[in-house]
């Protein structure tokens, strides 16, 4: 399968963001790719008024997220924001298939209250740990600060993930580059697994705050930790190729995976409440906690 990474500056508008992502899409298309994954927060900026902006998974933004996916016939994996019912929102990135249909909705676990940020203040933590299948791939799904939580790419990998996507707003700061790509490379390669990692750059046009900032480095990462892309710092759309048969060859001689001591450190709980996520097209947050 051929993926794209969409390293996107993104607006506190989402009808600019709209723009970027429809044109981000094309060139994708243009370049071969089934699925193109862009950053955290694609609906709008951290800078901007989350609870404002935030919508339904079939809400405006997200029903036109599924247009494009259709009309160009390339899945879409990008971040939203849902209301949460205690005034907070929801981080929640969302996977429509080529055919324009909501296949899995994902509510960031880990929220980022670390290094001077306070993600908890206004987003609602997750709890559920989500697969779904697109383009013909087992795709798990992880959100930015989650990458610092091995346990969950673990969980992801050990109920059938072949590539984990990673939707991300890395801010910039002390060592923080450097933690991004030992982070998504380490989780590759523990895992035997491939990770499509998108993030944003700085809105040229968008306040200058520490909400507004993103590292870039975009990565596709392979089974044994290779990258096959990197984006660097700059906008821009890159394609590569997922090759599940590269993920056997690589557990037949690396079988990390098949080592694992569960009679000393248990099973991961969490892979055995991993949910096929259409749990799908959740219209609304109602009632959901």
């Amino acid at each position: 399968m051929r993926v794209a990474l969409g390293q996107l500056p993104i607006s506190i508008s989402p009808s600019v963001n709209l723009d970027r992502v429809g044109a981000a899409v094309t060139e994708a298309a243009g370049q071969g790719a089934e699925l193109i994954v862009f950053p955290e927060a694609t609906l709008a900026s951290f800078a901007a008024d989350l609870r404002a902006a935030a919508e339904p998974v079939d809400g405006p933004f997200c029903t036109e997220l599924g247009r494009l996916a259709s009309r160009a016939g390339v899945a879409i994996v990008a971040g939203v924001f849902e209301p949460a019912p205690d005034g907070r929102v929801f981080n929640t990135t969302v996977a429509f298939d080529g055919r324009g249909r909501l296949v899995a909705s994902y509510r960031k676990l880990h929220l980022f209250d670390a290094l001077g940020h306070r993600e908890s203040d206004h987003v609602a933590a997750g709890d559920q740990v989500v697969l779904a299948d697109l383009c013909g791939l087992r795709v798990g799904f992880m959100t930015c600060y989650d990458v610092r939580f091995p346990e969950l790419a673990r969980a992801l990998a050990t109920a059938g993930a072949e590539l984990i996507v990673l939707p991300s707003a890395w801010a910039a700061g002390l060592f923080k580059e450097e933690h991004w790509v030992t982070l998504v490379r380490a989780r590759s390669i523990e895992n035997t697994i491939w990770i499509a990692a998108a993030g944003q750059v700085p809105d040229p046009a968008g306040p200058a705050t520490k909400a507004a900032t993103g590292v870039g480095r975009s990565m596709l990462v392979d089974p044994m930790g290779v990258v096959r892309l990197d984006l660097g710092p700059a906008a821009g759309v890159a394609s590569g190729d997922v090759d599940a048969a590269v993920t056997l060859r690589v557990r037949a001689a690396l079988p990390s995976l098949e080592h694992r001591r569960d009679d000393v450190f248990g099973s991961t709980a969490a892979a055995s409440a991993a949910t096929d996520n259409t749990a799908a097209a959740r219209p609304s947050t109602a009632g959901v906690g």
